[in-house]
């Protein structure tokens, strides 16, 4: 691999370090404090973003998936700040506990998201959103209901995901809006092709993001990204109770107004862990050439991978990934 390709990180397997990185800065906001109100101080921080009819985009996982963001947390947050929003899902590509929409409405149930409403987006049709300067797409077909929300906040639980290699805000609307059937065959399977997950690496994850990208063009100035570091398998939440076991520790709670900008961070946060601590999700990664998904964002303008990491928990200082990752403890199963 050439230098020029190893500096601008199109090598999807190629880990770019801070200090190499270029361009304008972005704001992340990060905390400690996983728990209910962790998430709701640091939501405060990218809430101006949030008004009208609210969706909430949140991976609410297969049936009785260990992994996913704690119901409570998400419960707390929507009854104290946000009423009036609805969580909002689309149906999987993949035969299993959300296929349809008849069985997704029961994993709802199993899972205990019922304390609010939740569309699946695509129970009713599709509808094609634009995706400007693709490579591959130029539209992309999303849960219809998408373009009956004002604002969009994703929160996501970032871990590792197989074919992804991580996954973070941008793999939870770019997969996650996408509608079942079509939307998500576009994004992994070509055309004719016999292995419906036959695209891979580096096309993949440029897929993914132009997806991505569809959904924050659509909502503008009006979306903002919480990425949770807690239970990170190196597998998705889509695999359920078959995720491989937890070994990545917790590290807090991270927000922005930039998708790139907070993924980079989550990444960046990994990779400033001891070897040791690291080495199962960080081979994940660059095994499955997930970092294409972060150069990717930046060449198509989505935001920045420099940024100021914003500690909420010492008066607001200005910190780096090793300093915010200095106290993580090895992974213990909580009870």
């Amino acid at each position: 691999m050439s230098e020029k390709n190893i500096k601008a990180g199109v090598g999807g397997e190629v880990y770019v370090p801070y200090e190499k990185r270029e361009g304008a800065k972005s704001v992340v906001y990060f905390t400690r404090d996983l728990s209910a109100e962790g998430l709701e101080k640091i939501y405060q921080k990218v809430a101006s973003k949030i008004d009208g009819r609210v969706a909430i985009k949140l991976h609410t996982g297969e049936q009785h998936g260990p992994n996913i963001i704690p119901r409570p947390w998400v419960e707390n947050l929507i009854k104290k700040d946000l009423p009036d929003a609805k969580i909002v899902e689309t149906n999987t590509y993949y035969e299993g506990d959300r296929y349809t929409t008849d069985l997704h409405r029961e994993t709802l149930k199993v899972n205990g998201w019922t304390f609010c409403p939740v569309d699946i987006m695509d129970e009713e049709g599709t509808v094609d959103l634009p995706v400007l300067n693709g490579k591959w797409f130029d539209h992309m077909t999303m849960g219809k209901n998408i373009v009956n929300y004002d604002s969009l906040l994703v929160l996501t639980h970032f871990k590792g995901h197989t074919q992804g290699g991580f996954g973070g805000s941008a793999k939870n609307i770019g997969i996650g809006c996408a509608d079942g059937r079509i939307g998500k065959a576009m994004i992994h399977t070509t055309p004719g092709s016999d292995d419906m997950w036959d695209i891979k690496t580096e096309e993949f994850m440029e897929r993914m993001m132009e997806s991505a990208k569809a959904v924050c063009d659509h909502f503008a100035n009006h979306i903002s990204f919480i990425n949770v570091m807690r239970n990170m398998s190196v597998s998705c939440d889509c695999e359920g109770v078959q995720a491989a076991p937890v070994v990545t520790p917790n590290v807090g709670i991270l927000a922005s107004f930039d998708i790139l900008a907070v993924d980079q961070a989550c990444v960046d946060l990994v990779y400033a862990m001891k070897p040791e601590d690291h080495h199962d999700l960080v081979e994940r990664i660059e095994s499955r050439h997930g970092l294409r998904q972060l150069s990717y964002m930046k060449e198509l303008g989505m935001g920045n991978d420099l940024y100021t990491l914003i500690d909420l928990d010492n008066d607001e200082k200005e910190i780096d990934a090793k300093e915010a990752v200095k106290h993580v403890k090895p992974f213990v199963k909580e009870d």
